[in-house]
């Protein structure tokens, strides 16, 4: 298994997935690895979020498809079972923390203040994620965390778009954005991979020459 670092280095930015249907896992993998997206987390907030996990690993062998919004150690066992290459959460409960601990699942955690990032940076995490990234102070919070928390990377998620993302990958601390914006709703429920390939590629374009690697 990669590590979160090599995980957050293999592109500018990890795809937030929510996935309604099984039948969009796998040519919405391949959409947007063609696009240069390999690394894709979908999200745990539809029941068929672990069968669509199987679809995208089986259809897309190059894609590192890994799952979100952990919240549990439940969580953790069932996505170990289907093969999830790392997991995410919004937050870092200390039960959650100790699940990741035993499983030995490459992991980022969330945490929203430098109290957590500090916590997590004691449990040996050196990347986490940054949730609600604009709710939570966006850019100019990490920014001020850079100086005294030199050795914590972050990838925030949540309110973060092809426009503001710049502003958050110029900064020494973000090593990766995660976003949806590369999947619109509209596009997902109409199955036009085309365009959801197009906007994978812009975001490299644009992106990938701001990433610290």
């Amino acid at each position: 298994m990669k590590t979160p670092a090599q995980l957050c280095a293999m592109a500018p930015v990890i795809p937030v997935i929510i996935v309604n249907e099984v039948a969009q896992a796998a040519p919405l993998a391949r959409a947007l690895v063609a696009g240069g997206l390999p690394v894709l987390e979908v999200t745990l907030r539809t029941p068929v979020a672990l069968e669509a996990i199987a679809e995208m690993r089986a259809a897309c062998p190059e894609a590192v498809v890994g799952a979100g919004t952990l919240r549990n150690a439940a969580d953790v066992k069932a996505c170990m079972d289907a093969g999830c290459a790392f997991g995410v959460s919004p937050g870092a409960p200390a039960a959650l923390m100790d699940a990741v601990a035993e499983a030995g699942m490459p992991f980022l955690p969330g945490c929203a203040t430098a109290t957590e990032a500090m916590a997590l940076a004691d449990r040996g995490f050196e990347v986490v994620k940054f949730f609600p990234a604009g709710a939570a102070g966006g850019p100019n919070l990490l920014k001020s965390l850079a100086s005294p928390l030199p050795d914590v990377k972050f990838c925030p998620t949540g309110g973060v778009s092809l426009e503001n993302a710049p502003d958050y990958l110029k900064l020494p601390n973000v090593c990766v954005v995660g976003g949806s914006w590369v999947i619109p709703n509209d596009a997902l429920a109409n199955g036009d991979w085309d365009r959801i390939e197009q906007l994978a590629r812009a975001a490299i374009t644009a992106l990938r020459p701001l990433q610290k690697v």
